[in-house]
Order: C-alpha cells, then structure tokens, then sequence
C-alpha cells in the first residue's frame, strides 16, 4: 500500500487546518476564562459579523432565558432571539435545556443556542424537528470555526499568496 504523495497545495491545507484547530481550541478556552456576559456579547458580535443584523444583549437578569435579540432588519421583524451557555468542555446540554429556550421564544420563530460545550444527541435531534421555530445549535467547536472565519476575536498573522498561470493572457497572445 503506497503512502499518499501530497502537492505542496495539498499540504499547505492540511497545515493550515492543523493551525486552525489550535486556533480554535485557544479561542474556547478564552471563552472559558472570562465572565459568562462575554460570551453573551460575542454571540452578538458572531452574528452581526456574519450580516444576520444589528445585536443587542437583553438585561443579564429576567430575560427569560434570551441573551441576545439581533434586528434583521429596520423595522425589527423576525428578529433572532440568542443563548450562549459557557459550560466545561465535558458538559453536554441536553434536551430540557433547548426546550426551555424554544419555550423563551414565545412567537419568535428564530432562535440561536450557543455552547462552549457540546449538545447531546437527544438535544440535537430535538431541536432538528421542532415544528414552531428554526433552531440552530452551536457547539464550542462550531462556534471558534465561525469565530476564524469571520475574523472575530482573531488576526492574521501572515498570509500566503499561490499564484498559478493566467490561462486567458497567454491565450489572448496568439
């Protein structure tokens, strides 16, 4: 069986994922060394970034179990209702504590649960058929993927240009 003989494009690749899971784990652990409001506010600043709106953070207390409203649009139809938990890595959130945040939904049909942790498989597929509102859970390693991205909470410390033949301009000499 001969070893797989990888391009140095191929290689650049899989060097750079390496880096961006060491990334990713730096980024979690951050997380998990600040208050719980900071993960709040990065939930917010995620989506913005990401052009779902402009964010606010509800009051850190009676906000029924929603930690963040992002405004879709002007008017502040279909907004998305936010709930970021920083838990330990081992933690699993599992079903009633997605239930009890679809419940904090009331009419709004668009909600973001966010962990530093992980979600449990009841919790997923739970929230996957529920029929009143479009759930989406992020885990701590989605959420520090989403966080390299879109360039939150990180920088580029070098960046490398692969240039390859310009087809067209030779073509167009002839």
């Amino acid at each position: 069986n001969e070893s797989e003989i990888k391009s140095p494009r191929e290689q650049i690749e899989d060097l750079t994922e390496d880096l961006n899971e060491v990334l990713a784990s730096e980024l979690v652990q951050l997380i998990l060394d600040r208050e719980p409001a900071f993960l709040e506010k990065l939930v917010v600043d995620l989506l913005e970034k990401m052009g779902y709106g402009n964010g606010e953070i509800t009051q850190y207390s009676g906000d029924g179990g929603i930690d963040g409203i992002i405004t879709t649009d002007a008017l502040g139809f279909d907004p998305i209702y936010t709930q970021a938990k920083r838990y330990a890595l081992a933690y699993k959130v599992g079903r009633p504590e997605v239930q009890a945040f679809a419940g904090a939904l009331g009419s709004v049909s668009r909600g973001v649960f966010i962990t530093t942790s992980s979600f449990s498989s009841d919790a997923i597929e739970w929230a996957r058929g529920y029929p009143h509102a479009t759930l989406v859970l992020i885990d701590g390693e989605k959420l520090a993927r989403l966080m390299i991205k879109y360039d939150l909470g990180v920088t580029v410390e070098r960046a490398f240009e692969i240039k390859r033949v310009d087809s067209d301009y030779f073509d167009d000499m002839s």
